[in-house]
């Protein structure tokens, strides 16, 4: 449904450098990467918003790299709206109209079947001033599907949001996507919101793309280092391989695989075990560690823990790390599964 093959624009300190992405019929991708990574720029090029240095865009098999944004058939909401201050929730929503056609039966059935489906009837006549943010947003995606678009594009619709009104709208977006087949692209940076809502996400850093995947696939075996810490594999730690044997700092473990130029270890933090000291005769393999901080941050704490010259980052249930009765001093045993390891 949408092909970008080798998207490059340049502005002043910030590039794009041949971005390419292929986006299928009915799917919901996801756009991630860290801040000032190039995301939004992606979603004005495909909308045709922000001119291209080189590239193409293809959409619905259709090249609409030259074509100005009304004629290319696509919605765009961004994270604060874009409401238009000087019209009512109506106004806004029919907006769009006088660029596709103007008021035809079949768009006023559209907009009516819109504005139930999102729940903006009794709103109708508010001033956009006085809407909530969740109102605000449920105006915004009106406006954008009343022209019937072939794709819609978000630009971190949930980011300003409060924690209910963002569960809301995620919801909302879930269920008017499977009631429509609507093609997606979201930009976001929460990963809340591309595993509750994406098929496919692409991590984009320095204006390049890093990698494209499966969601269980991106977090679980990111490709570079840089996506393994955008994803929060807080210990990338470097790695030594010879003779079938994976050495990290003083920690050594069984490798069968291939010696290769993999220079760093992913783990999540969640992935290493952590025992007092007083329980460690149970346990088989492990290494000393010490107890450097822990950070309680509600469901679960945040360990940091130094054996020997490596700092680890480990994550538990805040009962049970209550019930290991140490802090910061003690002595821990940590053991990592080797297949918990992976390699970038």
């Amino acid at each position: 449904m949408i092909r970008i093959h080798d998207l490059s624009v340049r502005l002043p300190g910030f590039s794009l450098k041949k971005v390419s992405l292929s986006i299928q019929q009915g799917e919901f991708f996801c756009l991630m990467g860290p801040t000032g990574s190039g995301k939004t720029l992606v979603l004005e090029s495909i909308a045709g918003i922000t001119s291209i240095s080189g590239g193409t865009i293809i959409i619905g098999g259709r090249d609409v790299t030259s074509l100005p944004p009304n004629q290319r058939g696509i919605g765009i909401v961004y994270q604060d709206c874009a409401l238009f201050p000087h019209l009512n929730v109506k106004q806004n929503i029919y907006y769009g109209l006088r660029y596709h056609g103007g008021l035809s039966t079949t768009s006023a059935k559209r907009c009516d079947d819109i504005i139930r489906q999102l729940n903006l009837s009794r709103i109708l006549h508010r001033s956009v001033i006085a809407l909530s943010g969740g109102e605000k947003q449920r105006v915004a995606l009106a406006r954008a599907l009343a022209t019937a678009p072939k794709v819609l594009l978000l630009d971190e619709p949930l980011a300003a949001l409060d924690p209910c009104f963002r569960e809301e709208i995620r919801d909302l977006f879930k269920r008017l996507h499977s009631d429509t087949g609507l093609t997606v692209l979201m930009v976001t940076h929460d990963f809340t919101d591309a595993h509750s809502l994406a098929h496919r996400v692409a991590v984009l850093r320095n204006g390049k793309i890093e990698q494209t995947d499966t969601i269980p696939i991106l977090f679980k075996r990111p490709a570079t280092k840089a996506v393994a810490e955008f994803v929060g594999i807080k210990n990338v730690l470097p790695v030594r391989i010879e003779n079938h044997l994976l050495r990290i700092g003083d920690m050594v473990f069984p490798y069968e695989g291939k010696n290769g130029k993999k220079h760093y270890a992913a783990i999540r933090p969640e992935r290493i075990h952590v025992q007092a000291e007083q329980t460690g005769r149970q346990m088989k393999t492990g290494y000393w560690g010490n107890l450097v901080s822990a950070a309680n941050k509600g469901l679960t704490t945040e360990l940091t823990i130094d054996v020997s010259a490596t700092r680890l980052k480990a994550v538990l249930l805040t009962r049970s790390f209550s019930k290991m009765e140490i802090q910061p001093g003690s002595s821990v045993i940590v053991s990592i599964d080797p297949h918990d390891i992976h390699l970038v």
